[in-house]
């Protein structure tokens, strides 16, 4: 990628980077930004050239930021920058724009200037809250998340859309609790807000480690992501050990991140609904003999 300006600055006059836009070997990908001598962009390609049409200062943000430093899987178009002076919004580009941003809000990723990991968390925070706990847990395992950067940027950021929404979502962050992952924060986070009974993590019961477990219901909850759980080995264990734990008398349902993110509400009603059922069952006299 590069652009008209840079094409000057290496001795191109105007009349020569048309002649080579004219033959083919200069292909328009934004206003005054050329793919040279090919037409097949890949995604940072994409990227790059969205900066580089906003001119000096412009960094690639957002919902692209956030995809370009593998918080989401998808790069959805328009490509999204952030510009210190106004832009028009073209075809494929999407222009923020921001005038305060300081050196620390500044990044650059596979040589793309990028919005810093937190800053891109604000910004995701403010336009696509729905998935911001799936792009934190991605963040997280990908050794991005710095509580302390992340805190000033908040105190500096007093006003700012998505400020409240991205506090709220680190909440889990700064549990005490002892969990392995993301996923199990964002479940107890999930249960303390709807007021259910706190399980034991990550124990184990009847042989087998336990994502969450609540010793009286003898009840457990197994927390599912296709990157834990995926492939075929890992598919056939997971039901001989529901069978497993079934047969030493505990009862076991499975939750997933989207469900969590997309229906926190249903995922704890219907949780506590299964744990009074559970109670009610135990009352009856069913209660099994086995021990753990």
């Amino acid at each position: 990628m590069v652009s008209s300006r840079q094409l000057e600055n290496l001795g191109y006059s105007k009349d020569a980077i048309w002649k080579a836009a004219i033959s083919g070997r200069l292909h328009q990908v934004q206003h005054g930004v050329y793919a040279v001598g090919h037409t097949s962009l890949t995604g940072e390609g994409r990227c790059l050239a969205a900066v580089l049409s906003c001119g000096d200062g412009a960094l690639l943000s957002h919902r692209s930021a956030a995809w370009l430093w593998g918080m989401t899987t998808q790069l959805r178009m328009p490509v999204e920058v952030t510009s210190p002076s106004p832009r028009r919004t073209r075809d494929a580009l999407r222009v923020h724009s921001a005038q305060a941003l300081l050196a620390e809000d500044r990044d650059s990723s596979n040589g793309i200037p990028v919005t810093a990991v937190p800053r891109t968390l604000l910004d995701y925070a403010a336009v696509d809250p729905r998935y911001l706990g799936w792009a934190l847990d991605r963040a997280e395992r990908r050794g991005l998340i710095d509580l302390v950067a992340i805190d000033v940027l908040l105190s500096r950021s007093v006003g700012f859309r998505g400020v409240a929404r991205l506090r709220e979502a680190l909440r889990i962050f700064r549990t005490p609790a002892f969990t392995r992952s993301g996923l199990e924060r964002r479940f107890l986070a999930l249960l303390g807000n709807a007021g259910l009974p706190r399980p034991s993590i990550n124990c184990f019961v009847a042989g087998y480690e336990l994502d969450a477990y609540w010793p009286t219901e003898r009840f457990a909850v197994e927390l599912d992501t296709y990157d834990y759980h995926g492939g075929h080995t890992p598919f056939e264990e997971d039901r001989l050990r529901q069978e497993d734990l079934k047969l030493a008398g505990i009862e076991m349902t499975r939750i997933t991140g989207i469900r969590m993110d997309r229906e926190p509400k249903s995922v704890a009603d219907r949780l506590r609904r299964l744990l009074a059922q559970r109670r009610r069952h135990l009352r009856r006299g069913n209660q099994p003999s086995t021990g753990d």
